[in-house]
């Protein structure tokens, strides 16, 4: 077991600008509401049993469809903006001449350690060397899906700079993060890039934190929005739905793109986590824009589904005429010229369904390509 994993408690003066914070309270951070830590009232929380050996499906029986975004990568983007998913809630955002990188996970497991935890379902489409040049990372929270300490040690080579919640740097400084190359914000603060024309700023969620017994909520939680001269990006980390998003939107107005966490939910924890009704509602609250879904398609955290987030989110988002931004795993994508939602997921869902049908699955026809044009185009039953 690498005991390390775990991570540490801040001291010092980390821990004095921590006790600072309107935030902490009685030695923890605290949501603005008065919400729970998992379980929402009225709802009953999963058995061991059934995180265990209830559900369907949790887990697709093949390789989800990805690409390599390396020949992407060597182009610039031409409208300024592209994101690229690289599974859960890793997304490499090119936005106006930088590259900033989103809660980066290469690991095998969400996990403390190698040999138990949730599995990834398949590997990043791009090794963690073969990455560009950063000009910066982003750790929203330190829950082991979001704070990886073999993709850490990895990216602590580089001379790139990490900015995170408060508290959250003290993990990073354990592995091996220099103390110069960590930014630690608190809600609505926030702090230049190095070398680039792009700030940071840390905004509200509704979440908790926590790496091992007698841990919780001893570090921040938080969304950030990167800015640029032309471009503004808000990502979600992870959170429940709360009012807060309204002001957000009255502090750093409307999104170039918004990614939003949409998997791994369950009712006992709407509280903590949106699911792809509130996604959508939290998507309003900050004013609308194109969606890019994270949390989803790579680690089995949840009860439903391993597509039910997608499907879910594709059909209530032609509803209301929301315009999606779902690419291939590894495929880099410019908001700005969107095209047509292409459900690549369904190729593996399709194999599936045949599979339990007993029929050969080397028949499966291949999804016809994107049309140009925006929204959501394609036949959702």
């Amino acid at each position: 077991m690498h005991l390390k994993s775990f991570g540490t408690h801040a001291t010092g003066l980390r821990l004095e600008r921590m006790k600072a914070s309107p935030r902490y309270v009685d030695g923890a951070f605290v949501n603005t509401a008065p919400v729970t830590q998992g379980l929402k009232k009225g709802t009953r929380m999963p058995t061991i049993a059934e995180f265990l050996c209830g559900g369907d499906r949790r887990t697709p029986t093949a390789p989800l469809p990805s690409q390599s975004p390396r020949a992407g990568w060597a182009r610039k983007p031409e409208t300024g903006l592209r994101a690229t998913w690289l599974g859960h809630s890793t997304v490499m955002l090119e936005i106006d001449g930088a590259r900033v990188l989103t809660d980066p996970v290469w690991g095998e497991r969400a996990s403390p350690v190698t040999f138990a935890g949730p599995k990834r379902f398949q590997s990043v489409p791009v090794p963690v060397s073969a990455l560009p040049d950063l000009d910066a990372v982003v750790v929203s929270h330190d829950h082991y899906d979001h704070l990886d300490y073999p993709t850490i040690l990895e990216l602590a080579t580089r001379r790139v700079p990490f900015f995170t919640s408060l508290g959250v740097g003290a993990h990073l400084a354990a592995w091996g993060v220099p103390a110069e190359r960590i930014t630690e914000l608190d809600w609505w603060e926030q702090a230049p890039i190095p070398g680039t024309d792009l700030s940071l700023s840390a905004a509200p969620s509704q979440h908790f934190s926590g790496r091992g017994l007698g841990g919780r909520n001893a570090t921040l939680w938080s969304s950030f929005v990167v800015q640029g001269p032309k471009h503004c990006v808000f990502f979600s980390g992870d959170t429940g739905l709360t009012p807060e998003y309204s002001a957000i939107r009255q502090r750093f107005g409307t999104f170039d793109l918004v990614m939003l966490e949409v998997g791994a939910f369950h009712e006992a924890w709407g509280d903590i986590h949106l699911g792809p009704e509130h996604a959508l509602e939290a998507l309003q609250r900050l004013g609308g824009g194109k969606l890019l879904p994270v949390h989803w398609g790579t680690f089995n955290l949840a009860l439903h589904a391993w597509d039910e987030p997608a499907e879910t989110l594709v059909r209530l988002a032609a509803e209301r005429s929301v315009e999606l931004v779902m690419p291939l795993l590894g495929e880099p994508v410019e908001p700005a010229r969107l095209a047509a939602l292409r459900p690549w997921w369904r190729e593996v869902a399709a194999l599936e369904k045949r599979a339990r049908d007993g029929h050969a699955t080397e028949e499966l026809p291949s999804l016809p390509p994107a049309a140009e044009g925006n929204g959501v185009q394609w036949p959702l039953d």
